[in-house]
Parts: C-alpha cells; structure tokens; sequence
C-alpha cells in the first residue's frame, strides 16, 4: 500500500518543474469537472433560447470556456512550481504594449456581447451605421457583417455601436414606410398632384395596400409647392429601386397633365 501511495506521490522533476501522478490526476479531475459543469451552465441557460439565439451565444460561451480552461492550467503551472508572478513582472511593459493594440479588439468583443444579450441587432434585420445601409448576415463577438443593396459585404467592428448612432429599420417588424419628395409649381391644382401621386403608390406592385399611401404638403417653398408621398413596403432593403420606379412615374405623369416641375429662380435687380 505504501508503494502504491509512493507510486502516485513521488515527485519527478523536468527542466526545473516539479509535478507527481498526483497532482497530473487531481488536474484531469478538476479539467473534466470544469468541463462538465460549462456544459451543464450552457445547456440550463440556453433551454429556451431558440436555434437562431443559440447561434448568437456560441461564440459566448466558447469566450467563456477559453477563460476557465486558461485559468486551470495557470492554477496547475504554478502547482508544478512556475513562477507565474515573476513571469507576469517581466513581461508587464510587453503586456501594456499589447493592450493598447489590442483595445479596439476588446472594445469589440464587448460591444458584441452587449448586441448578443440585449437583442438590438439580429440575423436579416437592415441597419444603418456612419452612412452605410446592409442586410445582416452575421454577428460574431468581434463584427458584425450586413450585405449592401450593391451585394457589397460591410464588416462592421461591434465598438461602432458604442460610438455611434445604430439604425434598425426593422427592429418593430419588417414593414417600414418611405417617401418620395416631388415639388410643382404655383398654380398648380393640389388635387389633381395629390390624385397622381396616390394612384401611382397604389399601382406599383411593391406598394402595401394596408396602410394606405398618403400624401403630404409638405411646404410652400421659394419656386415651389412642395409634396411627399408616403407609402409602406415590406421589405425596406429594395427600397431605393421601388423609390426610383415611383420618380419615372411621377415625371411621365406629371408630363401627361402639363404639371410643371419647376426650378429654383433667382430675380438678380441691377441698378
């Protein structure tokens, strides 16, 4: 019996380190503990999430899982006689070298997170972030990747959400509404304009019926009665070629009326 306890607590040394068929045990243990409970933690807290919410957490929970892991082996190094702090001491200036660089980095893997627990951001929502307009495709803990209209991919860096203002045309369902923007020259019969613009709405086959375009008066301008069809479309991410349909058809209308378009005008008085 007291070879068998030799056997497991006799201490072999390699380059310095010092470890026994002990301690090797006492780490599988606690390794496949740790492993066990990740999974048992990521299989209670994930019950009722639904396959695409599983998907976002992933990356999550493999952030946290590379943590504890990292933790028990710098728990068994220093068990094994590592100097773990002196270690630490040496490489302090090149771990603040390494932290400025990489500060954008975490600054996205938390912004990710944030996108992830909260919901703000999900799989086929259309965005708007510094300008640019996409389709997302895809949200990891570091970017977030969207599709433009032009099938351009836009890899986005999650700390962009921090810093500036995220737009989620579809967050409160996938129906937005647009607007065209037309001008008519004084005189004009506000009718018959009014008339044009909700028939055309009404006849574009990407137009919902329900709710109903409207038209606005918006303004009296300098040169110009100034007006806005308002119209709903189901999916907003066709949205400029639909307005740009709207546009050709305004024009050929308002041609076929004799409504004139008009121009800004300046009357320069010399004296």
């Amino acid at each position: 019996m007291e070879r068998f306890i030799d056997f497991f607590t006799k201490n072999l040394s390699f380059g310095g380190l010092s470890f026994n068929l002990k301690l090797f045990l006492i780490f599988l243990l606690v390794f496949f503990a740790a492993r066990l409970i990740l999974r048992l933690f990521k299989r209670i807290v994930s019950r009722n999430f639904t396959s695409e919410r599983k998907g976002k957490f992933k990356p999550i929970f493999g952030f946290i899982n590379y943590s504890v892991y990292t933790i028990i082996v710098l728990l068994a190094l220093q068990n094994m006689g590592v100097e773990l702090t002196a270690i630490f001491a040496a490489s302090a200036a090149l771990l603040v070298g390494i932290g400025f660089a990489l500060q954008t980095f975490f600054q996205d893997i938390i912004s990710g997170v944030f996108i992830l627990i909260d919901q703000s951001v999900h799989v086929g929502d259309i965005i708007e972030v510094d300008g640019k307009v996409g389709k997302v495709e895809n949200i990891t803990l570091r970017t977030t990747r969207a599709v433009t209209i032009d099938n351009k991919v836009l890899v986005i860096p999650n700390h962009l959400y921090l810093t500036n203002t995220l737009y989620n045309w579809t967050e409160n369902g996938k129906i937005t509404r647009e607007r065209v923007a037309v001008s008519v020259a004084y005189g004009t019969d506000v009718k018959l304009v009014t008339k044009i613009l909700i028939d055309i709405a009404e006849g574009h086959s990407a137009v919902l019926k329900t709710p109903a375009p409207t038209v606005l008066f918006q303004n009296f301008g300098e040169s110009s009665l100034d007006f806005e069809i308002a119209f709903s479309l189901k999916n907003s991410f066709k949205a400029v070629p639909i307005q740009s349909d709207i546009r050709f058809s305004i024009y050929e209308a308002f041609a076929e009326h004799q409504i004139e378009i008009p121009f800004p005008q300046r009357v320069i008085h010399s004296t």
